[in-house]
């Protein structure tokens, strides 16, 4: 089954496929910009991604997949964040690059073959840029900055349909732009390449043909994805919030520099909100991946809940969410524990007919990790682990592989239960199954003392630590 995915360019699901001769797959996906940590809402598209990244190497071999994630290390964030701190900006977006790699590793997600950085690529940024002055796509206004002329491509548009919403494309892009810009521009559509140096950006700046400054933006991943992937490449990905006006924009000025199509693909995840709300800091409902584990939830929970929902609908992200991915990692690891002891090492299982092949399935069809996620379960309960065959343990794996879901003993640690809690519960199960009500419910509240909660099934029970207030 060919992966299937859904293209934000055609609106339509499409097949994933190489499309260059030596059949490597190039896939770009724009990374985060160090200023800060990052939040489990930008989380949400960089897990997403890593879910497409397994998917590739799965399908094509890992050999045959090439993923560049960028890093923005200047832009007005990171300056202004190093300004305010009296720091200098390579310091700056260290602290928070390392950070992110931590979060990242933390998250299982699987690091980039290439993540070049802004700075380290001003030399192609300014090829570029002048390649667009020599085509007649850009040009310097009055200040140094270089601005692309939005007018001079008729593909504008196309990616984010901007055109069909009937919106004036000047209007639709005046919010995005600071009112001094305004002033040097030609049109408000047009958006800045190369940004003339002010008093405000310190010593954060680049010579240039057009004078002293630093790349836009957009400039920054068109340069990027043409220096390691080539002028075209198969697809790239992003949140939905890069839609418009970057990606829009990265179309634009690659496409008029180069003169061929940019990407084959385009794929955009949804927005997470948090208790039904956009996330934001005044409502305090931001959080990141330390506040999370703060609060005694582990990375892979999160994982899990990030991936609960499908990623081109918006995900309502819960802390009574984030508990039922804790159980329901913990029935996982359960399960992988006892086919390990049957079948022995996962590495050595056979390739075979199983239901858990269903899994990978599910996410080859325009990535629907809540339908992977409940055949995963389904077939835990099809399969129980003394009737396993070793085609199961292959494909069991092969599942957890692909949705990046880590089943190690370490990780699990912080949920071993006691046996005096373990023993309990099996006092608990025995009188309910002879229908002692009063007994039963006594040692449930034994138990919930020692901090545990028994979760009730048909066929038995499960034990979690007790949500916390």
């Amino acid at each position: 089954m060919a992966i299937k995915l859904f293209d934000s360019l055609s609106r339509q699901p499409r097949e994933l496929t190489p499309s260059h001769s030596d059949g490597v797959y190039r896939f770009y996906n724009c990374g985060p910009t160090v200023y800060a940590p990052a939040h489990i809402g930008n989380f949400r598209t960089f897990v997403v991604n890593d879910v497409i990244r397994r998917l590739l190497e799965l399908e094509f071999g890992p050999d045959r997949v090439k993923h560049v994630r960028n890093l923005t290390d200047v832009d007005d964030k990171t300056i202004r964040r190093a300004r305010e701190e009296g720091r200098p900006l390579a310091e700056v977006t260290k602290q928070w690059t390392d950070k992110f790699h931590a979060d990242c590793a933390a998250l299982n997600c699987l690091p980039p073959h290439i993540e070049p950085t802004a700075t380290g690529h001003i030399r192609e940024q300014v090829d570029m840029i002048d390649v667009l002055m020599q085509k007649g796509h850009a040009y310097r206004a009055a200040d140094g900055s270089v601005y692309f002329k939005v007018s001079s491509f008729d593909g504008y548009g196309r990616l984010s349909r901007v055109k069909e919403r009937e919106l004036q494309l000047g209007s639709a892009l005046a919010g995005k732009t600071h009112a001094a810009d305004a002033d040097e521009k030609e049109d408000v559509s047009d958006f800045a390449l190369w940004k003339s140096h002010k008093p405000d950006d310190g010593d954060n700046g680049w010579d240039s043909p057009w004078g002293r400054g630093r790349p836009g933006w957009h400039i920054e991943c068109s340069a990027m994805s043409k220096k390691h992937l080539g002028e075209t490449i198969d697809l790239h990905t992003g949140g939905v919030d890069l839609l418009f006006p970057h990606h829009e924009n990265e179309i634009a000025q690659s496409e008029c520099c180069n003169g061929t199509q940019f990407s084959k693909h385009w794929y955009h995840s949804e927005h997470l909100l948090v208790d039904g709300k956009k996330m934001s800091k005044s409502l305090g409902n931001l959080y990141t991946l330390d506040e999370l584990v703060a609060k005694g939830f582990s990375p892979m929970a999160l994982r899990y809940a990030l991936l609960a929902g499908h990623p081109r609908k918006q995900l309502n992200f819960t802390l009574d969410s984030l508990h039922a991915a804790e159980s329901a990692i913990t029935t996982l690891y359960v399960y992988f524990s006892k086919l390990v002891q049957k079948h022995g090492d996962p590495a050595r299982a056979l390739a075979g007919a199983s239901p858990f092949s269903e899994v990978v399935d599910a996410l080859k069809n325009d990535l629907n990790t809540p339908a992977a996620l409940g055949s995963l379960f389904s077939s835990l309960n099809k399969i129980k682990p003394e009737n396993s065959t070793p085609s199961d343990l292959h494909a069991f794996t092969r599942a957890t592989y692909a949705l990046g879901i880590l089943l190690k003993a370490e990780i699990r640690e912080e949920i071993t239960i006691p046996r005096e809690v373990t023993a309990l519960a099996e006092k608990r199960w025995a009188a309910k199954q002879a229908k002692d009500w009063p007994a039963a419910d006594a040692l449930r509240k034994d138990i919930a003392a020692l901090g545990w909660s028994m979760l009730d099934r048909k066929d038995g029970y499960s034990l979690e630590p007790a949500k916390k207030a």
